[in-house]
């Protein structure tokens, strides 16, 4: 059988959008503020506020009927009696006016607006109507729309210096871009970051995204000069797959590539129902978010405390090399929780190489330990944390450090925060810093601070934070498959489908399902069907021994639980009782139930089971599943996820990813199955759903793989096809 490669910009992918272009929204050169306030503490006067004493460098005009001036600041009636070109307006008027506000300003060539104003789908109703009215707008005059129901944004650029928000407060410049769906989470970050002394090159928020989506926002935020990692809150994606390419050229197969570390809200039913609520938005299963970001090399977090230690590490350290970790330390018990930590992340704690060693032996006592982790013991000052870090900085064996240190009487924190600073500076290796303590540990920090090096308050949260470094690094560093495209008999498959859907029937048979499998060239055994005994002994002698039969009925789904199943059957008249059996048992089981004789199947030997499915998800399209088979996949759900087209490493890393791999691979003297096999049936899924439209969902449950070089066998099929529109 032939095998293509193509990339994913072939016709069967969603071919990338024309993104808007943000720059008036970004780095205006004048604002208008329509909605602008006298009232302190409103909306319109914060706003107003905030662009004027956060130093915008641009043009701020106020617009209000009825003041003449707010905050000393001439104040026009209209947009349209504004003398000079508007970039960008900030919009806070009522829902019902936004859409008349925005016709003057396309009108006046105004190209960028955020419409703050809530009362829009996140109320649902007449607020659906009001968007599209909106968005209709926007996009007849060419304007770069953000909002409606959104906080507003913030641009730290010195160059630009806006605050076009209603927060309370003006992050300081740092290299994290932070896009949220969320106002009232931006401003707690923003209260957040201010307390843990973290910057910001940019804050967007997106409220209910009629406009510009994240899309937009994250290839806005790869071009940004001044952003070095983006950090985002989603309560949903606009659109999963365009998602996956663009993220994905960003986080790594770009020259300038970046991190991207996402919470995405919703993970249970309940959350994911107060998302809907709170913006409108339609939220996908959490299985699928994951697939998503897996694919788009997007780091998922579950908390804010870990998105910023995160981001802090990425923002001010080189990427690691490798997996392989020193460990510096005044105290040997946070060492042995730093190593713990970092080899339940999967991190390596090496051995130093013997001149390390001899390096450090002339300078520390000999109480020191001077394997890895190195322990300089509870009286060090900075001379034995600077010979100490300067050895390991250069062992060939080390990928990274964390420095350890606690307050002790001798400890001297400052001149040790200055020679991690020091050292620092001189390595493209990462030095994660942990000064373990609070009240004692202040002078410290200002120093690191003032090196741009990164701190923890626990050894836990700096591995976890270098082994997402360590994660983000062999992303960037994989190699690179397509898609793949194999010769399928997709007229054969259709003409199964469009049968099935002449009869009403949205559930395939059984055998019409293997057929369309076998159409696609995934491992079916050889079958029949059979209305009476005559031809099942037929079928079974042109199929071959021993021979599994199943009953056919559309009727029942577990066949096994209401006795029509048979297995081993060795010869033409074991065939013919078992059949006659069969469909007596299973008739007075299912009394009510349609039966339309048996599916005949040669027997395939045991194996290890394992389950291939795809459901198209309504929003994101078709979703390939691989797991643990059989009876065990509903026991233990042990399954992963991807969005179609599933590249080949995809494939690979779907089994590699489960928890039950290690069965695969070989266990216990047991041989290992053949993965190949199982990735070619991925793909050849993944291939299948994208040609057959019509199908909504299927499993190949079990597939039973054999060890390496036997092959795969899918001994049981399902598949059922959309309503007809």
């Amino acid at each position: 059988m032939s095998i293509q490669t193509s990339s994913c910009e072939e016709p069967k992918c969603i071919e990338t959008p024309d993104y808007l272009d943000l720059s008036a929204v970004l780095s205006p050169r004048s604002i208008a503020v329509i909605g602008a306030s006298t009232k302190p503490g409103s909306v319109g006067n914060d706003v107003l506020v905030n662009l004027i004493s956060g130093g915008f460098t641009g043009v701020v005009y106020p617009v209000n009927p009825k003041a003449k001036s707010i905050n000393g600041v001439r104040c026009y009636k209209d947009i349209t009696e504004v003398p000079d070109e508007v970039d960008m307006v900030v919009v806070i008027v009522r829902a019902e006016l936004v859409a008349d506000t925005l016709e003057k300003c396309g009108q006046k060539g105004v190209k960028g607006a955020i419409v703050i104003s809530a009362g829009f789908k996140e109320v649902g109703g007449e607020g659906y109507t009001l968007e599209e009215t909106v968005k209709g707008i926007a996009r007849r005059y060419g304007i770069a729309l953000v909002g409606p129901n959104c906080l507003g944004i913030i641009n730290t650029d010195p160059k630009v210096k806006m605050n076009g928000s209603f927060a309370q407060v003006m992050p300081i410049p740092g290299k994290i871009g932070f896009i949220s769906q969320s106002g009232a989470l931006c401003c707690a970050v923003l209260e957040y970051a201010k307390a843990e002394g973290i910057g910001f090159s940019q804050v967007i928020s997106m409220g209910n995204k009629a406009g510009a989506s994240e899309l937009d926002f994250l290839r806005a935020l790869h071009a940004d000069p001044n952003t070095s990692v983006i950090v985002m809150y989603l309560e949903d994606l606009s659109a999963g797959r365009q998602f996956i390419e663009v993220a994905r050229e960003i986080t790594g197969d770009s020259p300038n590539s970046k991190p991207i570390l996402a919470i995405k809200s919703g993970r249970t039913p309940e959350g994911a129902k107060a998302a809907s609520s709170h913006t409108g938005s339609l939220a996908g299963s959490d299985e699928v978010y994951d697939a998503i970001f897996s694919q788009a090399g997007v780091l998922r977090v579950d908390t804010v405390d870990e998105l910023f230690d995160y981001a802090l590490a990425f923002a001010d350290e080189p990427l690691p090399k490798g997996r392989r970790v020193g460990i510096l330390t005044n105290a040997g018990g946070a060492g042995i929780m730093t190593t713990d930590a970092c080899i339940r992340l999967g991190l390596e704690i090496p051995r130093l190489t013997d001149a390390t060693v001899e390096e450090m032996r002339p300078f520390l006592p000999l109480t020191s330990s001077l394997r890895n982790p190195v322990d300089v013991i509870g009286d060090a000052r900075d001379d034995r944390y600077e010979v100490a870090l300067k050895a390991m900085v250069k062992d060939p064996n080390i990928d990274s450090i964390i420095t350890l240190a606690t307050p002790q009487s001798v400890t001297n924190l400052p001149e040790i925060a200055d020679v991690i600073g020091r050292v620092g500076k001189t390595t493209d290796k990462p030095i994660l810093t942990c000064f373990m303590g609070v009240v004692d540990i202040t002078g410290g920090l200002k120093v690191l601070e003032q090196h741009g090096m990164v701190h923890y308050r626990f050894p836990e949260a700096a591995a976890r934070s270098l082994a997402k470094m360590v994660w983000y690094s062999e992303w960037k560093s994989r190699p690179r498959t397509e898609v793949k495209t194999f010769t399928a008999d997709r007229e054969a498959a259709e003409k199964v489908i469009a049968q099935a859907r002449s009869e009403g029937r949205l559930q395939l048979s059984q055998s019409e399902s293997l057929e369309v499998f076998e159409a696609y060239g995934l491992p079916v055994p050889p079958f029949s069907t059979a209305a009476t005994a005559e031809e099942a002994k037929a079928a079974a002698e042109k199929i071959g021994y021993p021979i599994a039969m199943k009953i056919l009925s559309n009727d029942i789904s577990h066949k096994f639980d209401v006795g029509g199943v048979k297995l081993s059957l060795e010869s033409a008249e074991d065939v013919e009782q078992a059949f006659k059996d069969m469909l007596q048992t299973v008739g007075a089981n299912c009394p009510d139930a349609k039966l339309d004789g048996a599916l005949l199947q040669r027997m395939v030997p045991k194996g290890t089971e394992t389950i291939i499915g795809m459901k198209r998800d309504k929003q994101f399209g078709p979703v390939v599943m691989f797991g643990l088979g059989g009876t065990f996949v509903e026991a233990f759900k042990d399954v992963t996820f991807r969005l179609a087209p599933v590249r080949e490493l995809g494939a690979q890393h779907m089994v590699e990813s489960i928890r039950a791999h290690k069965l695969l691979e070989g266990f216990r003297g047991q041989p290992p199955a053949d993965l190949a096999v199982v990735v070619e049936c991925i793909e050849r899924v993944s291939q299948l759903s994208l040609d057959l439209d019509a199908v909504d969902e299927l499993d190949a449950n079990p597939l039973i793989v054999y060890p390496r070089g036997q092959g795969a066998a899918v001994a049981d099929a399902r598949l059922v096809l959309k309503p007809a529109k």
